[in-house]
C-alpha cells in the first residue's frame, strides 16, 4: 500500500513554469514505477509522462514532450513533473499514480493521489 499526495499546483500565466510534487509513503517507493495524468473539465483523464522505478526510463504524451520532465528522488520518496512553456490547454487536474511493475501509459496504476489543480491564463 502507498500513499500518494501532491502538490506544487497553482495559477500561472501562458509561458511560465511549475513544477510539481508527489510524495509517497507507506511502502517501499522505489520499488514503484510512477506516472503523471491530467484532467481538464468535461475531458476524460489522460497520460502525461510516466518514470521507471529507477528513474532511468521516461515516456510523455506527445503533447508535452520537450516542455515537461519527469523525475525521481527515490531516497525522499518523492517524484517530480517539471512543467516548462506552460499553455492554457496545459489547465488541469494533475494526478501522480504508482504501479508495481513497468511503467505504462495507460491508466493501470494501482495507487492513485488526490490531484493538484493547474491553470494556466492566456
Amino acid at each position: 500500500q502507498v500513499q500518494l499526495v501532491e502538490s506544487g499546483g497553482g495559477l500561472v500565466q501562458a509561458g511560465g513554469s511549475l513544477r510539481l510534487s508527489c510524495a509517497a509513503s507507506g511502502s517501499t517507493f522505489s520499488s514503484y514505477s510512477m506516472g503523471w495524468f491530467r484532467q481538464a473539465p468535461g475531458k476524460e483523464r489522460e497520460f502525461v509522462a510516466a518514470i521507471s522505478w529507477t528513474g532511468g526510463r521516461t515516456q510523455y504524451a506527445d503533447s508535452v514532450k520537450g516542455r515537461f520532465t519527469a523525475s525521481r528522488d527515490n531516497a525522499k520518496n518523492t517524484v517530480y513533473l517539471q512543467m516548462n512553456s506552460l499553455r492554457p490547454e496545459d489547465t488541469a487536474v494533475y494526478y501522480c499514480a504508482a504501479r508495481v511493475g513497468g511503467a505504462t501509459m495507460t491508466l493501470e496504476y494501482d495507487y492513485w493521489g488526490q490531484g493538484t489543480q493547474v491553470t494556466v491564463s492566456s
